[in-house]
């Protein structure tokens, strides 16, 4: 398996690159390794990561390091929507428990896992930032906010009706 940068994402990539000083690359990793992420399906390869790397002249150990530290970055494969539900004491207390539920149990699967048809998956995040809107739940790069049972019932049927 081999990755490299669409044309469209070579020139992105080498914009990003050109914002750091001589010398400073490493500062891209992190906005490389997302690129990368997007591109192959929302999910970052091992060999896109090395491609990152080699691509800054860097060790390949600075990317897993990145990559393994930032919950945004998924080290498999994910379902096309990614339901990153907040469950840190602000969501818990405004009803993340049974936010986290009412996905578990209309998709029928767990947190870590994807369904079947590849569509969805569920991850427990500790904080998404938005705590004042709580209960949260970011699919892919959307937050949806002040959550219940019914409006995530609304949200993950619209989801499939788009699919």
């Amino acid at each position: 398996m081999t990755f490299q940068f669409t044309p469209e994402n070579m020139k992105e990539a080498k914009a990003i690159i050109a914002k750091y000083p001589k010398g400073r690359q490493l500062s891209a990793l992190i906005p490389l390794l997302d690129l990368a992420q997007r591109q192959n399906g929302n999910w970052l390869s091992e060999e896109a990561m090395n491609y990152a790397a080699d691509m800054l002249q860097v060790p390949r150990i600075r990317a897993y390091e990145a990559a393994t530290f930032y919950t945004m970055f998924n080290l498999k494969p994910v379902g096309k929507h990614l339901l990153q539900v907040c469950t840190s004491i602000p969501c818990g207390m405004c009803g993340a428990a049974q936010v986290l539920k009412t996905c578990k149990d209309r998709l029928g699967i767990n947190a870590g896992e994807t369904t079947k048809d590849g569509l969805f998956s569920i991850v427990e995040v500790e904080c998404l930032g938005a705590c004042i809107h709580a209960p949260v739940v970011a699919i892919n790069d959307d937050y949806n906010e002040k959550l219940s049972s019914k409006k995530m019932t609304a949200i993950i049927d619209k989801l499939e009706k788009e699919c």
